[in-house]
């Protein structure tokens, strides 16, 4: 009669063993073990309290002939890990982003929109700017445009508290208001002062408000909740928004998007180029780069 029960238990274990591989096994699942209180042992793909590693499922190579199929975009969670950005870190150390995007079927259609409109408008327009205007020109007018951004950075430097950060834009503004005729050159950056480049998102991070959803609106660079609510305050403060007129401002922006544009052609397009998933490279890039700056 113990041989017996011993045959049958044998025999569920080896049932739920089989029920486990067979249905779809180019899933790859790992298989558990675990023990009912009356000794069976059963197997399952999903651990349980009190099972155990069985079986470690390594990837099945492509047959001849069959090409190996594409790793998919790794899913946004529906929830925020924590109020952070950081969900773990990798074996070298950095940080992994949590790439929060619970709105990705709108983002991806913004962003395939602003991606036309930069390959139909903003690059055609930026190539005839690099044909027209020499390279020293434009160089001088980023200069320029840098200058008048300086208000901003001043600020939230100062509600960061990096005195160090405040006190080089002030320098910088002087120096190239004065002697560097307007900011037509950048004589701060020959004197190896550098500017800093903070923003009200980043203030709001630094105050521990957390990123929120990632978020891409039409005609405007990737953002997150919170770094849009940032650019808006941005706006509303930045002086010169109350010194020229709608038009000039207007005229301003598009004249500083067309020259950073042609200054960074060569690198889009390598970008472009080298990459498949455009949507989650550019996603990934901003999340990075953004809690970098927060955390420096």
């Amino acid at each position: 009669m113990d041989a017996l029960a011993v045959t049958a238990r044998r025999a569920i274990g080896a049932a739920s063993l089989i029920l486990v591989l067979l249905p779809a096994p180019a899933a790859l699942a790992d298989v558990y073990s675990s023990k009912d209180a009356n000794g069976i042992v059963h197997f399952s793909s999903t651990p349980t309290a009190g099972s155990a590693l069985f079986l470690k499922q390594e990837p099945r190579p492509p047959a001849a002939g069959e090409s190996e199929p594409r790793a998919p975009r790794q899913a946004s969670n529906p929830e925020p890990a924590s109020v952070g950005e950081v969900r773990d870190t990798d074996p070298f150390g950095a940080p992994e982003v949590e790439e929060y995007d619970p709105w990705e079927p709108f983002n991806e259609w913004t962003f395939a929109f602003n991606y036309k409109l930069d390959r139909y408008v903003v690059k055609p327009a930026a190539k005839a700017w690099i044909w027209a205007v020499p390279e020293a020109v434009r160089q001088s007018l980023g200069s320029a445009f840098s200058n008048l951004d300086t208000p901003r950075r001043l600020a939230n430097n100062l509600l960061q508290r990096k005195v160090g950060g405040a006190a080089r834009e002030i320098a910088r503004f002087l120096l190239n208001s004065t002697i560097g005729l307007g900011a037509l050159f950048d004589v701060a950056k020959a004197c190896g002062i550098q500017k800093s480049d903070e923003d009200m998102g980043q203030t709001l991070g630094v105050y521990g408000v957390g990123p929120g959803p990632y978020l891409v609106l039409p005609f405007l660079p990737p953002l997150t909740v919170r770094d849009g609510i940032g650019f808006g305050i941005d706006s509303f403060t930045s002086p010169w928004g109350y010194v020229f007129p709608f038009g000039a401002r207007i005229g301003i922006k598009v004249a500083s998007t067309v020259n950073e544009r042609a200054d960074s052609l060569q690198t889009f397009q390598d970008v472009e180029e080298s990459t498949i998933d455009l949507y989650g490279a550019v996603r990934n890039g901003y999340l990075q780069r953004r809690r970098k700056a927060i955390l420096e």
